[in-house]
């Protein structure tokens, strides 16, 4: 796999280690007033089921220790990408990470606003598949419970949210700019279902990995400018209040040719259906 902090060379869309990397510089040009790209500020009420991965320890206290977002499908789930929890992002196996924690109903990162909660347990889709990005996809288990207003439904196959030219939007709290510039506040941006022969065409089979319909969703804009960045991985992609996709992978930032790829919610949900997440150790880490 390739180098999982630089979203110009592929994403994997981690934030870069704090305390042993310099911000991520991409050689893309985006909008300068983008987020997740072409973005815009959105309130944690408005979307309770958008998480935030934390861990100081690696990733210091600049931004809360965030490094990969996630989202909230039952009161103690939340689903984000098998990559963010990956020994080459943490640094170590994820239950062997004490401060492993889930921010819940925070906009700002360092405010005050909700909840920090420990994770009691971790499930890494063991069909991953580094090389092609395939099945991107792992379960978090809270300590405690989350209210069920901030649970999102997840789309099965067949949803009509999948049809290609459906209005989509993204949320995290990734690059801003494509160059390092990370976001403290909550930012979403509109996107639209898009054709699986453009991310076929784009992403045929590379280092950078292969799209696969059956696994993954193309999403963005055809012309580019509303996308996922670096630090994004895991998100939130919504379209007609369901959720359709995590934030994956892709090649730059908000590029014409080269669409974000999200991994495709209805096959979590077969998944999980016929292969529920094996009980780990209880995590002995504080939070609330």
């Amino acid at each position: 796999m390739r180098f999982p902090f630089a979203r110009v060379l592929s994403r994997p869309l981690v934030l870069a280690v704090a305390a042993t990397a310099m911000p991520v510089v991409s050689a893309v040009p985006v909008s300068a007033d983008s987020v997740v790209v072409g973005g815009f500020p959105v309130e944690i009420a408005e979307s309770p089921w958008a998480v935030a991965l934390s861990t100081r320890d690696r990733f210091g206290g600049t931004r809360a220790g965030q490094f990969c977002d996630g989202v909230a499908v039952g009161p103690r789930t939340v689903l984000t990408a098998a990559h963010c929890l990956s020994e080459d992002v943490l640094g170590a196996p994820p239950d062997q990470v004490r401060d492993l924690k889930v921010i819940t109903g925070r906009t700002d990162l360092l405010s005050e606003q909700g909840r920090e909660i420990a994770v009691r347990d971790t499930w890494v889709n063991p069909g991953y598949d580094s090389v092609s990005n395939s099945g991107d996809f792992a379960v978090v288990t809270l300590a405690k419970a989350l209210a069920r207003k901030s649970v999102v439904p997840m789309a099965t196959a067949g949803d009509q949210a999948y049809e290609p030219g459906t209005a989509a939007t993204v949320y995290g709290w990734g690059d801003v700019t494509g160059a390092g510039d990370y976001a403290r506040s909550l930012r979403g941006a509109r996107v639209h279902v898009l054709r699986d022969a453009l991310c076929e065409q784009a992403y045929p089979g590379s280092a950078e990995g292969t799209y696969r319909a059956d696994t993954m969703v193309c999403a963005g804009e055809e012309r580019g400018g509303h996308d996922a960045c670096q630090g994004d991985s895991g998100g939130p992609l919504v379209a007609r209040g369901k959720l359709i996709g995590l934030v994956s992978w892709g090649s730059g930032c908000g590029r014409a040719d080269s669409p974000g790829v999200y991994t495709r919610v209805s096959e979590v949900v077969n998944t999980l259906g016929g292969e529920k997440p094996a009980a780990s150790p209880t995590r002995s880490s504080g939070g609330a």
